[in-house]
């Protein structure tokens, strides 16, 4: 491996581990310092951290994998986000960032819903971290699984020591890094982490498709055209070959946003309300040129391949293999730095969030009600390093596909908490009886969906991504209950 590749790498690292121990000396004092950053988070930042936290190494990896393999109409994926994030600045972003606030000051989402329906606290905070550790353990274990892919495609052989594979290696120095930073700074540190990262994301998914495109051996976009069509002109169609369920299974993946915690909290923590609209701007602008990039990558990337007489086992592993044949070392490193700032800025997110919960609502509700805010520091400390060896003995299996494991946990996120969020900042009417039925009717129904294989064949014909029952019958499921049920003062106007 080439020493420029090294010196990309070992700065990429120096420079997240240096930010983690700045945001230490500043944003650990509290429990809100350490797991939401005190809500003082500028517009930029809120607005690249949600994108970075949010795309992980799924950005890099799984879409261009995707439509690499299927073409075109795996791109519905990333127009089905666009829009979803969209909707989710403007109904949930400001509401949240009020509301949280308005009742008691929640620092977990959690806490927000106990907060929101106080006769049903107990159970509501029990349920909902149950839920946000068990998905956060698998979504987290995804972007360890991109990392090993990394190192076992990137490395072949150099990490291979001590009993251990280039693969096992590879997840084990993304989750030591991660956690250096995480434990040290907490929320602040994953923040202006993100934001970092964020920007050397885009950056590698505007060169990459470019080089690829117009560089040595691209031939352009009118050879890479005619090279697609030759192999299989289905390839360039957004329709062909795609039914009607295949193409709703792909955009429903934007219901997914209004129920990811690692993404709403950065809503919670922006510094005030008026600033929503700019981060939104910002946020937005960001995602869509990291989707054309990661999409471009994709279907430009097979063309590459063909015109060229390579061959590729795992289409997953497109943006390495580019990144170490058309570029300079120091870049290629650059490169591999923006894959694993894909993969880390969402590991950090997630094991923040999920230790949040472990802490706040049973750490702090159970065991230590009055527990210093310097030992649940110490308590989150711990519960983030937990949480990350449980991802670590998921992503042991090397076999794993990134984006199976994103879409699993993506649509358990989605419909046990997008219907909930929704509905308790929007609907009065909304209830904890009606709350703990969504909660539970959403994660149940995506769990058995995805146990029977229904995802993947329904009925004799294709499968119907688990998001779109487990958000409808959640929806019903809180509505019924809702307005079947009456929990005395629970029926405050909220004010927008």
């Amino acid at each position: 491996m080439d020493i420029g590749v090294w010196i990309s790498l070992i700065g990429y690292f120096v420079l997240m581990i240096a930010i983690g121990i700045y945001a230490m000396r500043t944003s650990t004092s509290s429990s809100e310092d350490y797991m939401l950053g005190g809500r003082s988070l500028s517009p930029k930042v809120a607005a690249l951290s949600a994108g970075a936290s949010d795309m992980s190494g799924w950005l890099l990896l799984g879409l261009p994998g995707a439509v690499y393999a299927s073409g075109l109409g795996a791109a519905w994926i990333g127009i089905g986000l666009l829009v979803g994030a969209l909707f989710n600045w403007i109904l949930v972003a400001p509401r949240l960032r009020e509301q949280t606030v308005h009742y008691g000051n929640a620092i977990t989402i959690p806490a927000f819903l106990a907060n929101r329906f106080p006769t049903r606290a107990l159970s509501l905070r029990t349920v909902s971290a149950v839920v946000i550790v068990v998905f956060f353990a698998v979504y987290t274990a995804s972007g360890l699984v991109a990392g090993g892919k990394l190192f076992e495609s990137a490395f072949a052989g150099i990490f291979n020591f001590g009993g251990l594979s280039d693969y096992s290696t590879g997840i084990i120095i993304t989750l030591g890094v991660v956690l250096i930073y995480t434990v040290v700074g907490g929320f602040l540190a994953v923040s202006m982490t993100d934001f970092v990262q964020g920007c050397i994301m885009m950056l590698a998914l505007v060169i990459m498709p470019a080089v690829v495109l117009w560089g040595e051996g691209g031939g352009g976009y009118q050879q890479a055209s005619q090279t697609l069509n030759e192999v299989d002109a289905s390839l360039l169609s957004w329709t062909q070959g795609l039914t009607f369920i295949g193409w709703l299974s792909a955009v429903t993946w934007g219901l997914g946003y209004f129920g990811q915690p690692h993404i709403i909290v950065r809503f919670m923590a922006i510094r005030t309300v008026e600033d929503v609209p700019t981060a939104r701007n910002i946020g937005m602008g960001w995602m869509t040129i990291a989707l054309i990039g990661a999409i471009s990558l994709g279907i430009f990337g097979h063309a590459y391949v063909v015109r060229n007489g390579m061959t590729l086992e795992d289409p997953e592993t497109i943006f390495i293999i580019l990144s170490d044949l058309l570029f300079h070392p120091l870049v290629t490193g650059f490169l591999y730095a923006a894959l694993l700032a894909a993969v880390m800025s969402t590991i950090s997110s997630q094991l923040l969030v999920s230790s949040s919960s472990l802490t706040e609502d049973f750490y702090r509700l159970f065991l230590r009600r009055e527990a210093s805010e310097a030992e649940c520091v110490l308590v989150g400390r711990i519960c983030v390093a937990l949480v990350g060896l449980v991802a670590l003995a998921i992503a042991s299996d090397p076999d794993s596909q990134v984006l199976a494991l994103v879409s699993n946990a993506w649509a358990g996120f989605g419909a046990a908490f997008g219907p909930l969020i929704i509905l308790s900042l929007m609907w009065p009417r909304t209830n904890g009886a009606g709350a703990i039925a969504g909660m539970a009717v959403g994660a149940l129904t995506v769990m058995i969906w995805i146990a029977m294989g229904w995802n993947s064949s329904f009925l004799g014909g294709p499968g119907v991504y688990e998001i779109i029952p487990g958000f409808i019958l959640s929806w019903v499921a809180i509505m019924v209950v809702s307005l079947a049920t009456r929990d005395a003062g629970e029926y405050q106007h909220i004010e927008r």
